[in-house]
């Protein structure tokens, strides 16, 4: 089987995966990146509002090829940023057999989903959910149209519980969808871990961050959906000086918290850290929290990689992997983040005999495990096999 995989641009959360695929026998792979302008490598992150080039490789291990993008405004924040007049004439000359399209909300990757409809099998990757849909007729008109777009997919892969829920309500049925996680490196998280650790403790020490205060971590984006304002409510309520905060990455709420936190020494700041330094970071931490209140948090993969870590994590109902990721109180909690009280109640032991986060660490690990780039493999693989049989 030839399988074309239509992505906008290399993603530091899929390119390993692309590289296990590759391997596959039975599977000849090429990737179709529709984003040409992100060729250099480097792009414009509006979330982080700077210029960002990740720190591992993303396109080294299996064949791929750049299509040329001819949008005005080109980009993956609107529709019309991807468009590809050459895309279909050249997935239809490389003969596919089979095609994976990443999202339909860009021009191409839509058109390219209608086209290969009944000509080829027509395979899906997407994360949405219904966490932020509203009542009324706008909910309706977009669940008609979703049904439409989805009419024309074989196989759908889901990445969790709420977005399996979502495909179903419009219109795909169980044996056209596979579980195919949300995943990141598990393993390069994991280790080395005796180094990362003792790179984490002197990092912690020249922050000023005592050995017996309990730190808390937020690292992300800084803008809204995120909800990073959230660790300053929570603080207020902690009522212990032991309790620190640090806060990792860039965004448009950065100098709003860096005001708001001025003269308050529990509140530290770091940059943007890229993808090698991360392991080190998360180990700093006590607990991991993603406060998001969306609307789009459709997963949250830092819960994966503070989990890979070992670490607790307090995550937003807002978020899509809440439910998945986080057993409530065994290894985090999952919270309303207008309503802090049962982070509180989550955190409140631990800081009063600071004990339980290491065994809460090892359940994260435990869990992530199960979220891995060969659960995505072979998911894909089962499906490519069915189809080359049938």
């Amino acid at each position: 089987m030839r399988l074309a995989i239509v992505s906008t641009h290399p993603i530091q959360y899929n390119a390993p995966w692309f590289r296990l695929l590759a391997e596959k026998k039975g599977i000849t792979l090429k990737i179709f990146y529709t984003w040409s302008q992100s060729k250099g490598g480097t792009q414009y992150d509006p979330g982080f509002g700077k210029m960002v080039a990740w720190d591992i490789p993303l396109l080294d291990g299996y064949d791929y090829t750049f299509v040329e993008n001819v949008s005005r405004e080109s980009g993956t924040h609107h529709y019309w940023g991807i468009r590809n007049p050459s895309l279909i004439r050249e997935i239809e000359g490389w003969s596919a057999n089979a095609v994976l399209v990443f999202g339909w909300n860009f021009q191409s990757h839509l058109d390219c989903i209608l086209h290969f409809h009944k000509r080829i099998p027509v395979l899906f990757r997407g994360d949405s959910t219904m966490i932020d849909e509203k009542f009324g007729l706008r909910r309706f008109t977009r669940r008609y149209f979703l049904r439409w777009i989805y009419g024309h997919i074989d196989h759908a892969f889901y990445v969790g519980r709420r977005n399996y829920e979502y495909f179903q309500k419009h219109g795909l049925k169980p044996e056209q969808l596979h579980f195919a996680p949300h995943a990141i490196d598990n393993d390069r998280f994991a280790a080395p871990d005796e180094v990362y650790t003792e790179a984490a403790r002197k990092w912690r020490k020249e922050l000023g961050i005592a050995e017996n205060e309990f730190l808390l971590l937020f690292a992300g984006k800084m803008e809204h959906k995120k909800n990073p304002q959230f660790l300053f409510q929570l603080m207020e309520r902690v009522g212990t000086a032991s309790v620190k905060v640090l806060f990792v990455g860039n965004g448009a709420m950065e100098q709003n918290l860096k005001e708001r936190a001025a003269g308050d020494p529990r509140f530290l700041f770091l940059d943007f850290q890229n993808q090698q330094q991360m392991p080190v970071v998360y180990r700093m931490c006590d607990t991991f929290v993603l406060p998001s209140v969306g609307p789009g948090e459709t997963w949250g993969l830092a819960v994966n990689e503070a989990m890979a870590c070992g670490r607790p994590v307090m995550v937003s109902d807002r978020a899509g992997c809440a439910h998945d990721l986080v057993r409530q109180y065994d290894n985090g909690v999952v919270f309303s983040p207008d309503r802090p009280e049962k982070c509180l109640a989550f955190l409140a032991p631990l800081l009063l005999r600071y004990t339980g986060t290491e065994k809460m660490g090892r359940l994260s690990r435990e869990i992530v495990s199960a979220y891995s780039f060969q659960a995505i493999v072979d998911a894909i693989d089962k499906v490519i096999n069915q189809l080359s049989s049938s």
